[in-house]
């Protein structure tokens, strides 16, 4: 009896992951553009929905559950979120059904977290820390130190529970890191540096670990204060987002453009820079590229606004946007501090999500409210034509949304709110803290504010957030 009860409880385990693979698929169905629909069903979504119940494995008694168990199962929604808190990088497990998070573990790296990023192989995470730049003052502090402890860590990702174990010596640098990615073959990270503004290229190990420095044969043309590098889905362009600086009363704006570089095996290569009215009036801060069509799309920080620009086969973009769209929900609001921030694609490549912030330092250094928007603007993207709409500004509940990352299986965004902040004054003084806000993405691409997390920063602020989908 005992043993006939255990069968019937593993097969109803078994067949409860079936079904939830299974709506998974059709999930992702759903959510893809019209035009690919017929693809699919022709292609791929046999397949993947065969794929999906012979990993539900109905097994037919314990003996061979035993034997299944140990078998690992790759599942496309299991992720771990990370998140900083100046030099400390905690762990959270997602939950993307439920829309929750559970705190971990977390590891301490030399200096405040700046920026991480994934291999592709999901096995190994590369995090980017300095004890200069911004993440060591508040919100809109006109001078930050320009530090003296620079670096890049390399960690490996345990496939079940997301804890992070370090590889290799930690790679020391000249100045901030401000920004990193791995190259789409996983065989280099690409490091971008903010001032002086530059971009380096460093050799990953068979083991994961960081390898030698790539000398590049000619020299780079990288702009005025880079914010990011990426490479693109063919892995033979490489841009080097600079967003320049904007006008003082000492001096005058300092030109934004996005530079352009080819790319093969490490090397880069000058191509074109890309800076509309001479790059004037013109601060990129992020892009990221539409996963099927060759649009790439660039959020503009001090201008609050949203661009897209066409890609050509060979890795060209054009000189002008194709679309130029404000951020904001009321553009004509005049704030003591407002910025866009970053940016990331829907999977489906039916929306994309931009992230405004609004905090500033007062007269005492305190980080205060900056009478803006603290929000994830939602743009529908028109499939024939890239064009991107407004279509919700989701109130993020916290201030200066740094950064914010959607699952992998695109059912929840989380949106870091980077510091606490004060507000009010008096009897009505209160502190708002830094956390992180979880929505649900509905079909239609919008967010559903489902519940917030808030965040010690004690240990400095929630400078990055991401997450990061297990091996």
């Amino acid at each position: 009896m005992t043993n006939w009860i255990l069968t019937v409880a593993w097969t109803a385990m078994r067949f409860t992951r079936t079904l939830a693979r299974v709506a998974y698929c059709w999930r992702r169905l759903q959510l893809m553009p019209r035009d690919d629909l017929t693809c699919a069903r022709n292609s791929w979504l046999p397949r993947l929905l065969l794929s999906a119940i012979l990993a539900g494995n109905l097994s037919l008694g314990p003996a061979q559950a035993q034997t299944t168990a140990s078998a690992p199962v790759h599942d496309s929604s299991r992720a771990v979120l990370y998140a900083a808190a100046g030099a400390e990088l905690r762990q959270y497990d997602v939950d993307a059904e439920g829309a929750s998070l559970v705190k971990r573990s977390f590891v301490r790296l030399p200096a405040n977290v700046q920026y991480a990023w994934p291999h592709p192989s999901r096995k190994y995470l590369y995090v980017a820390w300095s004890d200069g730049g911004a993440s060591t003052a508040a919100p809109g502090t006109a001078a930050v130190p320009p530090g003296k402890l620079h670096g890049v860590s390399a960690f490996r990702i345990d496939p079940r529970s997301g804890a992070l174990q370090p590889i290799g010596q930690p790679v020391s640098l000249a100045s901030r890191p401000i920004h990193l990615s791995a190259d789409i073959s996983g065989t280099h990270v690409l490091i971008a540096y903010n001032d002086p503004s530059g971009v380096t290229v460093h050799r990953l190990n068979a083991d994961g670990s960081i390898g030698t420095l790539v000398n590049q044969p000619s020299m780079l043309d990288t702009g005025i204060y880079a914010h990011q590098v990426r490479v693109d889905a063919s892995n033979k362009t490489a841009i080097l987002v600079t967003r320049g600086n904007g006008p003082t009363k000492d001096k005058p704006e300092d030109h934004g453009a996005l530079k352009v570089f080819s790319y093969q095996d490490g090397m880069l290569k000058n191509h074109a820079s890309i800076a509309p009215n001479g790059g004037i009036d013109f601060q990129p801060r992020h892009l990221d590229f539409h996963p099927s069509q060759p649009w790439v799309f660039v959020s503009l920080e001090r201008q609050s606004k949203l661009q897209v620009y066409q890609m050509a086969k060979d890795g060209s973009i054009g000189a002008i946007p194709l679309f130029t769209k404000d951020s904001l929900a009321d553009a004509h609001h005049k704030a003591l501090r407002q910025n866009a921030g970053t940016i990331h694609m829907h999977p489906s490549g039916r929306f994309v999500y931009q992230a405004n912030r609004s905090a500033i330092s007062d007269a005492r250094g305190k980080p205060v409210d900056g009478g803006g928007e603290n929000s994830i603007a939602v743009y529908a993207i028109n499939p024939q034509t890239g064009e991107p709409t407004l279509i919700q500004s989701a109130d993020t509940r916290g201030a200066e949304p740094r950064t914010f990352a959607l699952d992998p299986s695109a059912r929840i965004l989380v949106a870091a709110n980077q510091t606490a902040i004060f507000a009010g004054s008096g009897t009505n003084a209160k502190v708002i803290p830094a956390s992180l806000a979880v929505f649900s993405v509905q079909d239609d691409g919008k967010l559903k504010f489902v519940r917030k997390y808030d965040v010690d920063t004690s240990t400095g602020s929630m400078f990055w957030m991401g997450i990061v989908p297990l091996p």
